[in-house]
C-alpha cells in the first residue's frame, strides 16, 4: 500500500452508560429549567423543542457512511415513535447561525477593542470623531475597515438607539460598556446565551466522549469560604478574565487579516461564578487588618 494514501482511523470513542449522564445532566438542567420558568417556557413548549432536537442531533450527527438515514434508525436512536420521527425530521433549532447585523456589531466593536489605531496606550477604545482627514481613527473609518455594505451613518444611529455608543462634549463617538457586555433586551445577549453555552458544553461532551480530551475545559474552584472573600475573588478573576479575552482579540484579530478564510470557527470563553446565601454586607470591600 501506498504510504501516502494511508489514512489513520479516529481512536474509539469510550462507551458512555446512560446512567453516568443522569446527575451531570441534572445539575447542568437546573439553571436553565429556572430560565424557562421565569421565561414563561412551559415543559410542553420545551419537551417539543427537546424532540426536534433529539431527531435532528440523530439524522445528522448519527448518519451512517454512505448510507441513507432512516426514519427506522433515528426512531431506534431516540426512541422517538417512527411516525412522529417523519413528521419532525428537518425540523430543530440551528446552533451555528449569526444573524447578520449581529455579526457585523461584534465585528466592528471587537476591531474598536483591537487594532492600535483605534485604540489607547492601555488597550482601551479611543473616542472617535464621526470623520477625519487622511489616516486619522474615525468612526467612519472603523466601520469602513470592517464593512462597506453598510453606511457608517447608518451603524451609528443603531447604536445610539441601542445605547452601544454616545457622543460626548467633543462631538465624538464613546463605546460605552453596554457594547462590551449585552444588556437589557440587546439581541446579541441572547445570541450569546445559545452560543456560548453550545461552545463550552460541546467542548465538554467532547472531552468526556473522547480520549485524550481535544479541548481546554478547565476552572479554578474553591469552597468552604467567607462571602467577602467569594467575592474578592470574584472581582479579581473578572480582571484576569477581561485581560485574557482582550489580548487574545487583539492577536486573533491582527491573524484574521492576513487569514486566507475558510469554514472553521474559533471560541475563546471565560466565565466567572461564586454562589453564596450570605447578603451583602456594607464591610464586605472594606480590608480585614493584616489582609492581603
Amino acid at each position: 500500500m501506498n504510504a501516502a494514501r494511508r489514512t489513520s482511523k479516529p481512536a474509539p470513542r469510550p462507551s458512555i452508560e446512560p446512567d453516568r449522564l443522569r446527575a451531570p445532566l441534572a445539575r447542568l438542567l437546573r439553571p436553565l429549567v429556572k430560565l424557562c420558568i421565569r421565561g414563561g417556557m412551559t415543559f410542553p413548549m420545551l419537551a417539543q423543542l427537546l424532540r426536534e432536537l433529539f431527531v435532528n442531533v440523530a439524522e445528522y450527527d448519527f448518519a451512517l457512511d454512505d448510507k441513507e438515514q432512516t426514519d427506522s434508525r433515528v426512531s431506534l436512536l431516540t426512541g422517538i415513535h417512527r411516525k412522529e420521527v417523519a413528521r419532525l425530521r428537518g425540523a430543530g433549532a440551528p446552533v451555528n447561525e449569526t444573524p447578520a447585523t449581529l455579526s457585523r456589531t461584534s465585528a466592528i466593536i471587537a476591531r474598536w477593542i483591537a487594532a492600535p489605531e483605534f485604540t489607547d496606550k492601555r488597550g482601551d477604545p479611543l473616542p472617535l470623531p464621526r470623520t477625519a482627514d487622511g489616516d486619522a481613527p474615525s468612526f467612519e473609518a472603523l466601520v469602513a475597515s470592517v464593512t462597506k455594505d453598510v453606511r457608517p451613518r447608518a451603524v451609528l444611529d443603531e447604536w445610539l438607539d441601542r445605547n452601544l455608543v454616545t457622543v460626548n462634549g467633543d462631538q465624538e463617538i464613546v463605546l460605552v460598556n453596554a457594547g462590551l457586555v449585552p444588556q437589557g433586551d440587546d439581541d446579541r445577549k441572547w445570541h450569546y446565551l445559545g452560543r456560548n453555552l453550545h461552545d463550552h458544553v460541546a467542548a465538554a461532551a467532547e472531552n468526556v466522549a473522547t480520549s485524550p480530551p481535544p479541548f481546554l475545559e478547565r476552572a479554578v474552584h474553591y469552597d468552604g469560604l467567607s462571602h467577602k472573600l467569594a467575592k474578592r475573588l470574584e472581582s479579581r478573576s473578572r480582571e484576569l478574565a477581561m485581560e485574557a479575552l482582550k489580548t487574545a482579540n487583539r492577536e486573533a484579530n491582527r491573524a484574521v487579516a492576513k487569514d486566507k478564510g475558510g469554514s472553521s470557527r474559533w471560541n475563546f470563553g471565560v466565565y466567572v461564578y461564586s454562589e453564596s446565601e450570605e447578603p451583602d454586607s456594607p464591610h464586605d470591600d472594606a480590608d480585614e487588618s493584616g489582609q492581603p
